[in-house]
């Protein structure tokens, strides 16, 4: 192996242009923990929702109300029911726009990508 002398100036270059490219160990090792962090932390919502759902399950699963069960109790729960309706009606909304806003999208692309024929670059034509 030879050794050669290197200006301060240039092998500083050299190094801050590795850098640059290249990410350390120490942050690749920190970006492993921080995604393994948040894995365990959805790991533990999907426990806790996992758990809520089945409670919910057991108490829409019993035939009738119990006769201790307070009227206000009743009343939330119908409101909570009539909530979750609504919010899956207005997703639903929600995904059907966004399907449609891409799919118009997607329309004007190919409308750019091919011009029609007979219609010079430029020239405006009357709208449909």
């Amino acid at each position: 192996m030879m050794r050669a002398l290197v200006p301060a100036r240039l092998r500083k270059a050299v190094r801050t242009w590795f850098d640059s490219r290249y990410i350390s160990i120490a942050d690749h090792r920190q970006d492993i923990r921080d995604a393994l962090w948040e894995v365990q932390t959805l790991r533990r919502e999907m426990t806790g929702l996992q758990a809520e759902v089945e409670r919910l399950r057991k108490a829409v699963a019993k035939p009738a109300p119990r006769p201790t069960m307070a009227a206000a109790d009743r009343a939330r729960l119908d409101d909570t029911h009539r909530l979750a309706q609504e919010t899956a009606k207005a997703l639903d909304g929600v995904l059907q726009n966004e399907v449609l806003v891409w799919q118009a999208i997607d329309d004007l692309r190919a409308r750019q990508a091919s011009p029609v024929a007979g219609h010079a670059a430029g020239e405006e034509r009357p709208c449909a």
